[in-house]
């Protein structure tokens, strides 16, 4: 019994590789299906759609480099470093701050984009490339107020183009890590000058403190509180903040 059913098992095997190779082939049966594939509108919607989500993954990393946003968060973080609290106020916090003071910087800006590309782009009166290109204009504007001529000659040589004769022969690309040093040089200014209280107070605790010959007491640990109490009574919160809206004007 089991010989008769492994020889018809050998003989259906052989059957079927039989007819597949008596089928007709056809080489270019696979190419031409990849071209009406490729040439399909299934296909073209569906590379859009990934395209379209890639762009959209790198608007957040955009929005910070062009707009307030970077200067806001390296001084609030170096605030938090100059008072010498660990985490507190947390990341989340100082980032939703920035957040919302860029909201109510950029608000100006955002409006102006607004009326002049994304309120004609959408009622069909200009294309996407001219409402772009228009959109581009006041936040452009809003850069080369914060960037210094030093920083944009440097990324200007090094890109290898001719030499601008006004600011709308300089390119986007050339503008933008120009303005990001740029910002981080100004906002380390701001945080050196806010350190300069809470070191004072360091020193002077940590003079106290030897003098008394508390060698195992952390001058740290007793400066927080008086660097605390100095943020408190000086209204620390409302003057940066004032500060870096005044900065941007």
């Amino acid at each position: 019994m089991k010989k008769i059913l492994l020889g018809a098992l050998v003989l259906s095997i052989f059957f079927l590789c039989s007819s597949a190779l008596a089928a007709p082939r056809d080489p270019l049966s696979a190419a031409v299906n990849v071209n009406a594939l490729m040439a399909s509108p299934q296909f073209s919607n569906s590379i859009q759609l990934i395209i379209s989500l890639a762009v959209i993954s790198l608007v957040p990393f955009f929005l910070m480099s062009v707009t307030s946003f970077l200067r806001i968060v390296i001084v609030l973080s170096l605030i938090r470093t100059a008072v010498g609290t660990q985490q507190v106020p947390p990341s989340s916090i100082i980032i939703a701050i920035a957040l919302f003071m860029t909201v109510f910087i950029m608000g100006p800006v955002w409006q102006e984009v607004n009326e002049n590309a994304v309120v004609p782009y959408n009622q069909g009166r200009m294309s996407q490339a001219k409402a772009l290109e228009v959109g581009m204009q006041p936040i452009r504007q809003f850069m080369f107020k914060q960037t210094r001529e030093k920083d944009l000659e440097l990324f200007v040589l090094f890109s290898k183009i001719e030499a601008p004769k006004t600011f709308d022969d300089i390119p986007t690309y050339v503008l933008i890590p120009a303005f990001m040093i740029s910002e981080l040089k100004t906002a380390f200014q701001i945080g050196f000058l806010l350190f300069i209280p809470f070191i004072i107070i360091d020193l002077t605790v940590a003079n106290i403190l030897l003098s008394l010959g508390m060698f195992m007491l952390s001058p740290v640990m007793v400066s927080l509180p008086f660097k605390v109490l100095l943020f408190v009574l000086v209204d620390g919160w409302n003057l940066i903040t004032r500060g870096l809206l005044m900065s941007f004007r």
